[in-house]
């Protein structure tokens, strides 16, 4: 247990260091909390907005992006402890007009399966503005979405997934998703500021997400966070907004015995792990929609987002009584700060010091048998060598670019990658196809390679999410 008076220490040195990466990013406003010995410390820096500044505090509120699956899933679990929802149930007994590209697939999707991450969904469908965009409406697009493997073969994160699961939230209470999460969850939970849409956000102090202009300063980002005109859909994969002292209220329900909302057991269900995560920065696995995290020995739970212009992220350590949360309005290197706080409250705060991967020396062979353009719908993924180093470029599609009447992210220019030891012997074993970006905004970041049965790569796993590979380099 720490002492007061190492706490107030610790509470300036924590001051000065998200002070020191804001100013070393240049992220206009960074929110951060710690959750420690039942105390809440908070450290914020900068303001919400470069165009109308205003000091950012734990209580502005930041676009939370996927760290919203987190509310999904826990008001999920409270229709299965209530009896209402099944997690082993197929999807189309609470919503039967479910439709997929493969009809055996859609048919054998189950509850569990949307919540974490093995239905075999594609990230999500591209939203054109135009039609129906509305959860019923997400719901008619899904023939579209691509299908990456059967039900239950393997993780890949899937947003599309989590809006499904809204949809189930919705047709098994009869009510609008936004009313359902307000009644299952954030009010019995206390989340006052905590909320979907722009006319809850407009009338609280909020950030206003940044990304670099053409000259390379930063900009507003438009839209706000994920909440377009009328647009619904991604709601509950990732509509919410929230503030640091918000989160730090929901993980001290997150590591409560549920407090009337469900029973502790269902709650603590959700840290179980239900699937392996394989070379990902994400976790080693995969509970009910938290992502596990081997923190040298001592478990800890976690889910991060990325919105257009702000990142979250939000980690608890239940054996410990532990959380931290960073919020940060500017992209691509707010997700830097926030990994640097995480790591920085780790080890300050509980002496877990977090490894990094260290990769292996450049191999032209095994560079030169990844080397290519991979995608999912809406980004690709182009790795290239010089013959002296492997690098990996991340961008939205030009035709979704130029498609869309909204400004989007830019994307991540050609950062160096290292292969992670093993024999790299390309036999198909998967030994020596893990990876690691060593710079730039993804820096951190880990993935892997995977082969066909004649050894031949044909996809990457990035940030959770199977990318298949379209084009090979030329020799």
């Amino acid at each position: 247990m720490l002492q007061e008076n190492s706490q107030g220490k610790l509470q300036e040195k924590l001051s000065r260091f998200v002070e020191a990466q804001a100013k070393e990013f240049a992220v206009p406003g960074v929110a951060v909390g710690v959750l420690c010995d039942g105390r809440e410390i908070y450290a914020s820096h900068g303001v919400t907005s470069l165009g109308n500044p205003l000091p950012v505090d734990e209580k502005t509120l930041f676009h939370l992006a996927s760290v919203s699956k987190t509310f999904t899933a826990t008001a999920l679990m409270r229709l299965v402890a209530e009896g209402k929802v099944e997690l082993d149930a197929p999807v189309r007994r609470y919503v039967p007009e479910l439709r997929l590209a493969d009809e055996q697939a859609a048919a054998q999707i189950t509850v569990l399966n949307l919540l974490n991450h093995t239905a075999g969904l594609d990230w999500n469908l591209i939203d054109d503005g135009k039609g129906d965009r509305s959860l019923t409406g997400l719901v008619a697009k899904l023939p579209e979405l691509p299908l990456i493997a059967p039900p239950g073969a393997r993780a890949s994160y899937s947003q599309a997934g989590y809006n499904l699961a809204g949809r189930i939230i919705e047709k098994v209470t009869g009510l609008p998703f936004e009313q359902a999460m307000a009644s299952l969850v954030l009010e019995p939970v206390g989340l006052s500021d905590t909320v979907y849409g722009l006319t809850e956000v407009m009338v609280r102090k909020f950030a206003v997400g940044h990304n670099p202009g053409e000259d390379g300063e930063p900009q507003a980002a438009r839209p706000w966070g994920a909440f377009k005109e009328g647009a619904r859909a991604d709601n509950p994969g990732g509509g919410l907004a929230s503030s640091v002292s918000d989160l730090l209220r929901w993980a001290r329900f997150q590591l409560g015995d549920g407090e009337g909302v469900l029973p502790a057991s269902a709650l603590h269900r959700m840290r179980e792990r239900t699937v392996r995560l394989r070379a990902s920065s994400l976790g080693d696995g995969l509970g009910i929609c938290w992502f596990l995290h081997d923190l040298d020995g001592v478990q800890g739970i976690g889910h991060g987002g990325s919105g257009n212009g702000q990142f979250a992220e939000l980690l608890i350590v239940p054996e410990r009584n532990f959380a931290v949360v960073s919020l940060a309005n500017a992209g691509p290197d707010g997700y830097s700060v926030n990994q640097s706080v995480v790591k920085w409250a780790l080890q300050h705060y509980l002496g877990v010091a977090q490894q990094e991967a260290e990769p292996v020396a450049y191999d032209e062979g095994r560079a030169r048998q990844v080397v290519g353009r991979y995608e999912i719908d809406a980004m690709t993924l182009d790795f290239a060598t010089d013959g002296t180093r492997l690098t990996l470029a991340v961008d939205i599609k030009p035709e979704i670019r130029a498609a869309s009447d909204e400004e989007m992210p830019p994307g991540y220019p050609a950062a160096a990658i290292g292969f992670l030891p093993g024999d790299g012997d390309g036999d198909g074993d998967g030994d020596g196809d893990e990876y690691v970006i060593t710079e730039g905004g993804l820096k951190g970041q880990r993935g892997y390679f995977s082969r066909d049965d004649s050894g031949a790569v044909v996809g990457v796993d990035l940030a959770g999410r199977l990318f298949k590979r379209v084009v090979e380099a030329s020799s």
